[in-house]
């Protein structure tokens, strides 16, 4: 079993991830080698929320170039989470 902190790697924090949290949508960028299952465990133990739904998406590297190497960024993967109607809200944003 892996470490939750390990799955979750950070909030994704942009003007359409803000739009979402009204619907109780969160936006995460997850470890890459994670499914659905332990994204879904890592934020309910994180959290203590209950999720409803998880999708997911795959971003692979962007090319760059530095004189004249070139090479690739990271892929990366970003998981939407869709929490119960009943549950709690995740406090991203301290006060």
């Amino acid at each position: 079993m892996k470490d939750p902190r390990d799955i979750i790697k950070r909030p994704v924090i942009t003007e359409r991830s803000t739009d979402l949290m009204t619907e109780k949508k969160y936006t995460f960028e997850v470890d890459v080698r994670a499914n659905k299952t332990e994204v879904k465990d890592a934020i309910e133990s994180i959290f203590d929320v209950k999720v409803e739904k998880v999708n997911i998406m795959n971003y692979k590297g962007k090319l760059k170039r530095v004189g004249r190497y070139t090479g690739l960024t990271n892929r990366r993967r970003k998981a939407i989470i869709k929490l119960a109607a009943d549950s709690k809200e995740i406090e991203l944003f301290e006060v």
